[in-house]
C-alpha cells in the first residue's frame, strides 16, 4: 500500500513481536535461557530498528508529518532504552563468563524498572521493565503502521489475526494488574469487546470474508489500549513511590523539628545571646494529598520546610559551639596555669573565678564571658 501522501513508496516489512523474556526479578536466570534471550533480543532490534528508520521516511513523506512525528519520537526513545539495558546485559553476559551474581545481576536488569519512554504527570519519564518496554514499542509501532495503512491484507490476514489473539492474551494480563474496582471492570469490558469483535472478524476470515477494513482499527484499538494499560500501570508505581517517598520525608521532618526545639530549648537556656529563630512546624502544611501533581507540590513545601531547619539547626548549633568552645579554652587555660604554678597568683585566680562565673551563669552572656576569657589569658601571659 502507499503512505497517506499518495507517493509511491518502498515496503515496509512488519517486524515480529519482542521475544518473551525469561526468568524474574530476584532470581539468576538460567545460562542456557540468558544465551537465548540476549540472541533473541539483539535480532529483534535490529529487525525493529530497521522497520523504524522505514516508518520515520514514511512519516516523512506522508500529508501531514507533524501527526505522527510524536509516536515516532516515542518508538524511538522506547527503542533506545531496550538497546541501552540489552547492551548492559551483553557486558554482564561476557561471553558466558558470568556466575551467580553475575546472572541474578541480568534478571534485575531485565526485570527491573528504569526510566524509560513516555513522561509521567510530574514530567519524569516512566519506570518500565524491559518486557514492558518492548510491548510499549511493539503497541507504539503497531498503531504507527496503522496510521500509515501500510499493512497489506489477503495473504496476511491470518497472520494478523493470531497477532491480535496473542495481543488479547497481553492484554488480559495487563487488565488483572489494574486496581480492584471501576478500573478493572472497565479495563475488562474493554479487553472483552475487543476480543469478541476479533472473534468475529475471525470467523468471517474463515468464511472467505474481507476483513481487510475490519482489522487495521481492531489493530489500532488494541495498540491503543495496551499502550495505556502499560503507561497506566508505570504511572500508579510511580504514584505509590511518591507518596511513599513524600510520606518517609515528612515523618523525617518531624522527627527533625521535634530534635530542633529541644536544641533551641538547650540553647536559649545556656546562652543570653541566642538565636531567636521559630521552629518550622510540619503539622501546618496539612495532611498528605491524594493527587500526583498536589504530591509534586506539598513535596516541594517540605524542601522548604526542610531548608528552613537546616538553617535554624546551623544556627542554635553554631551558638552553642561557640560557648562550648569558651569553656573548654578557659579549661585548657586553666591546666597550663596550674601547671606553671601561677593559678594561685591572686590576679590569676580572681580573672579565672570571674571568667567561670560567666560560663557557668545560665544563661550565660557570650560577649562578657568571651572578654573575662581573653582577660584570663592576657594575666596567666604576663604572670611571672
Amino acid at each position: 500500500m502507499r503512505p497517506a501522501s499518495g507517493a509511491p513508496s518502498v515496503p515496509v516489512p512488519a517486524g515480529p513481536p519482542a521475544p518473551p523474556a525469561p526468568g524474574r526479578l530476584g532470581e539468576p536466570l538460567a545460562p542456557e535461557e540468558a544465551l537465548a534471550y540476549l540472541q533473541a533480543l539483539g535480532g529483534w532490534l535490529a529487525r525493529r530498528r530497521a522497520e523504524l528508520d522505514a516508518l520515520d521516511r514514511e512519516v516523512l513523506a506522508s500529508r501531514d508529518p507533524a501527526r505522527l512525528t510524536g509516536d515516532v519520537t516515542l518508538a524511538m526513545t522506547l527503542w533506545q532504552a531496550v538497546a541501552d539495558r540489552e547492551a548492559q546485559l551483553r557486558v554482564l553476559w561476557d561471553s558466558g563468563r558470568v556466575g551467580r551474581d553475575e546472572r541474578e545481576r541480568m534478571a534485575a536488569l531485565v526485570w527491573g524498572r528504569r526510566s524509560a519512554g513516555p513522561t509521567s504527570a510530574s514530567g519524569s519519564p516512566l519506570a518500565l521493565s524491559v518486557p514492558e518496554a518492548c510491548r510499549l514499542l511493539d503497541a507504539v509501532v503497531g498503531e504507527l503502521r496503522e496510521r500509515l495503512g501500510l499493512d497489506p491484507s489477503g495473504a496476511q490476514t491470518n497472520a494478523r489475526v493470531a497477532a491480535l489473539r496473542a495481543q488479547l492474551e497481553r492484554l488480559r494480563d495487563q487488565a488483572a494488574l489494574e486496581p480492584v474496582g471501576s478500573a478493572r471492570r472497565r479495563a475488562d469490558e474493554q479487553v472483552h469487546a475487543l476480543a469478541h469483535r476479533v472473534a468475529d472478524a475471525a470467523a468471517k476470515a474463515e468464511r472467505g470474508g474481507d476483513v481487510g477494513g475490519v482489522l487495521g482499527p481492531l489493530e489500532i484499538e488494541a495498540a491503543t489500549l495496551e499502550r495505556d494499560l502499560i503507561v497506566g500501570g508505570a504511572r500508579r508505581r510511580e504514584a505509590g513511590a511518591l507518596v511513599a517517598r513524600v510520606r518517609a520525608e515528612r515523618d523525617r521532618l518531624e522527627q527533625r523539628e521535634t530534635a530542633l526545639r529541644a536544641l533551641a530549648e538547650r540553647c536559649v537556656a545556656t546562652v543570653a545571646e541566642a538565636p531567636r529563630y521559630a521552629v518550622p512546624d510540619v503539622d501546618a502544611l496539612g495532611p498528605l494529598p491524594n493527587t500526583a501533581p498536589a504530591l509534586a507540590a506539598y513535596e516541594d513545601r517540605l524542601g522548604l520546610v526542610a531548608r528552613a531547619l537546616d538553617f535554624a539547626e546551623e544556627a542554635y548549633a553554631r551558638a552553642l559551639r561557640e560557648h562550648d568552645h569558651r569553656v573548654a579554652r578557659l579549661d585548657a587555660l586553666h591546666v597550663r596555669a596550674e601547671a606553671t604554678g601561677h593559678a594561685g597568683q591572686p590576679d590569676v585566680a580572681r580573672a579565672y573565678a570571674m571568667a567561670r562565673e560567666a560560663l557557668d551563669a545560665r544563661p550565660s552572656r557570650a560577649a562578657l564571658a568571651e572578654q573575662l576569657v581573653t582577660l584570663y589569658a592576657t594575666y596567666l601571659e604576663t604572670a611571672r
